[in-house]
């Protein structure tokens, strides 16, 4: 099955260089591009690619805004992928806020960029984890003392609940089985029970949900099973 990439970026050789780097790949392909992020907001309407890839920084409307007008425009199964210099950009919290899916440094490899795709298509695992989770913690703050989690995580259970702690921690799927002696289908359907219950695109809003909530802190680290 092809995935349909729409690309967004104010920079033309940019935009010629990754077309480039997609089009030697049999899967992908490139439905358009788009200057602006007021462009991609329309394109992708029109267009409906399964993956945006979304410059940050863009004129008339930066890259977090072109998400949000996407992901509110009702494009089906669309996602979004955040294309940076910096892996501290300020603007990127406020993108995974926005319902982007990742982000990907502009300096990596070619072949890391095609992964990516994959991965954000499938909406089975949480990109770049390691930064994911430094970049949420410089932004993110911990509830003051005595607020209470969102209602929605009581409707876990405690295994979910501790799925989640490890989704926010990084860990793939295969991570998370191997810490707590279970195998990767059963984690994988946890994943999907969380998602659902809490109402939540992918992974990456997980763990935004989870270090907004407090149900993980800044530099915290899960203990091991006993």
């Amino acid at each position: 099955m092809t995935i349909r990439i729409l690309i967004a970026d104010d920079e033309t050789l940019v935009r010629s260089g990754i077309r480039l780097i997609i089009e030697s790949q049999s899967d992908l392909e490139v439905v358009g591009e788009a200057p602006d992020g007021a462009q991609a907001a329309l394109m992708a309407r029109e267009l409906k690619p399964q993956v945006v890839l979304m410059d940050v920084q863009m004129p008339i409307a930066d890259g977090v805004e072109a998400t949000r007008r996407i992901l509110r425009s009702g494009v089906p199964h669309v996602r979004v992928l955040m294309l940076t210099t910096f892996d501290r950009d300020e603007y990127l919290y406020n993108a995974m806020h926005a319902g982007a899916s990742g982000f990907l440094l502009k300096s990596a490899p070619p072949e890391q960029l095609v992964n990516a795709i994959r991965v954000v298509a499938a909406g089975d695992a949480l990109l770049a984890p390691a930064i994911t989770r430094r970049l949420i913690e410089d932004f993110v703050k911990r509830p003051p003392p005595g607020s209470r989690a969102p209602d929605e995580l009581e409707n876990l259970t405690q295994r979910e609940t501790e799925v989640l702690q490890h989704i926010a921690e990084g860990l793939s799927n295969a991570e998370i089985a191997e810490q707590l002696f279970l195998s990767e289908g059963t984690i994988k359907t946890h994943v999907n029970h969380i998602l659902t219950k809490l109402g939540l695109r992918d992974r990456v809003q997980a763990v935004v949900l989870a270090y907004e909530s407090g149900l993980v802190r800044p530099g915290h680290k899960p203990e091991p099973p006993a």
